[in-house]
């Protein structure tokens, strides 16, 4: 996908041309890059819609399991909601752990071979 901006330039480090990116893009090294991400991304963003849709669903069509008390006032439909915003921020943390142990050396060994440091 090209675009009409370059990337930016890092002082004293020449851009690498258009063809040395089509080539890096192509190499085995970048597809292994783009399979480590969406190896992890894709199904995590299935879980997370289909989570999220399965709480719409329960909340439109189940409002008697919804409004059942779990403690106090607290019901499900509650329960359930603040349940989303802790799987929100697991995912975040999750997806952070898994690009610096698995992305960003990988990434950062593209970026510096076409830097020519490598």
């Amino acid at each position: 996908m090209a675009t009409e901006t370059p990337p930016p330039a890092t002082p004293g480090v020449p851009l690498p041309s258009t063809e040395e990116f089509a080539e890096v893009q192509q190499s085995a090294e970048f597809g292994e890059l783009r399979r480590a991400h969406r190896s992890f991304a894709f199904p995590l963003t299935v879980a997370f819609a289909s989570w999220y849709l399965l709480y719409v669903l329960l909340s439109n069509y189940a409002g008697g399991f919804m409004g059942t008390k779990v403690a106090g006032n607290i019901n499900v439909a509650l329960v359930l909601g603040l349940a989303q915003f802790l799987t929100t921020f697991l995912i975040a943390w999750w997806y952070a752990r898994h690009a610096a142990s698995q992305l960003d050396p990988k990434a950062e060994a593209i970026k510096s071979r076409m830097e020519g440091g490598a």
